[in-house]
């Protein structure tokens, strides 16, 4: 069974940073692409940012040149670095692994709150 954790959300002010973490734990699961989600109330899911294991990137354009995504191959984790935060940026984010089987699994969500 693959299990996919995320954490670091939380709550800060305009201008501020946060770092999320998705881990996905499992006897033989490898990530190969992650994808980092986000749906604020009342809205759609947006996508907001997508990594392979071999490190190509790509961004939503709402969050490109303020958000840095990464991973670590090693932790079988990624990372969401997010600066220069608005409170449009408020929502939950989500975690989305998929292997070399293409074998999918989300994270439960973390939530972002962005205010004064």
């Amino acid at each position: 069974q693959v299990q996919v954790v995320e954490s670091g959300g939380g709550l800060v002010q305009p201008g501020g940073s946060l770092r999320l973490s998705c881990t996905a734990s499992g006897s033989t699961f490898r990530i190969n692409v992650a994808g980092w989600y986000r749906q604020a109330p009342g809205k759609q899911r947006e996508f907001v940012a997508t990594i392979s294991a071999g490190g190509g990137t790509n961004y939503g354009d709402s969050v490109k040149a303020r958000f840095t995504v990464s991973i670590d191959n090693a932790k079988n984790t990624v990372y969401l670095q997010m600066n220069s935060l608005k409170p449009e940026d408020t929502a939950v984010y989500y975690c989305n692994v998929r292997d070399l089987l293409s074998e999918t699994y989300w994270g439960q969500g973390t939530q972002v709150t962005v205010s004064s």
